[in-house]
């Protein structure tokens, strides 16, 4: 009974990294690049503008499947909360026993009472993230009311790790620059990830065991 035992908890610690894992794990291509869709073939309708042309008012603003958009990230939160609370109470009794009589025989501290009550609280919590940067990014997919699906990663190989900057989520084309640029903050839906891998990112987390033992931990 006993090696059943040891062998359960051994399966559980082997497979504790593996669950971890699989909770944060993405489709290897939900961030690759989108090529551009080849043009359908105009027919010989004998016009001078076929189906598929730009503007010249566009210029060489993106706006078609697979046109390359930079994301400028100037993602910038802060939270900070704090609460108090404190409660006094204070309660005294005394009664003086007549000096004749059968009750003379209580001392006034016999019947004196008192209590006291006190109870403070206090809570501070705070959290910023700053990340800022460029991504380009290309158009995956354009839609009849005028917003686009861009989606895009830039892959940073460094001598001690890799760092990987991914985004996607929705545009207008009106918020795209002449230079075909685009706030993080106008980007609808965005989904942006920013993760590491390396010695200095393992550095940076718990061992597998640590983390297997953190979550049984009813404490």
């Amino acid at each position: 009974m006993r090696r059943r035992l040891s062998k359960g908890l051994l399966l559980l610690l082997a497979l504790a990294p593996m669950a971890a894992q699989a909770k944060d794990k993405v489709a290897p291509d939900a961030f690759a690049a989108t090529m551009p869709v080849p043009p359908p073939v105009p027919p010989a309708n004998g016009s001078i503008f076929q189906g598929g042309y730009v503007a010249l008012t566009s210029g060489g603003r993106a706006g078609r499947i697979g046109d390359i958009v930079t994301i400028q990230l100037v993602e910038r939160t802060a939270a900070t909360k704090s609460n108090a609370a404190g409660t006094q109470r204070d309660g005294n009794i005394g009664l003086t026993p007549p000096s004749t009589g059968p009750l003379s025989l209580f001392n006034p501290s016999d019947v004196a009472m008192g209590g006291g009550q006190q109870f403070k609280g206090k809570g501070d919590a705070s959290q910023s993230n700053a990340l800022s940067g460029e991504v380009s990014v290309t158009i995956a997919a354009v839609y009849p009311n005028g917003t686009m699906l861009v989606k895009g990663e830039k892959l940073l190989t460094l001598n001690r790790g890799d760092e990987r900057v991914q985004i996607s989520g929705l545009i207008r084309a009106i918020d795209i620059g002449p230079d075909n640029r685009i706030l993080s903050t106008r980007v609808a839906d965005a989904n942006i990830r920013y993760v590491g891998k390396g010695e200095i990112a393992r550095a940076s987390q718990q061992g597998w065991l640590q983390r297997f033992f953190s979550i049984i931990s009813p404490f």
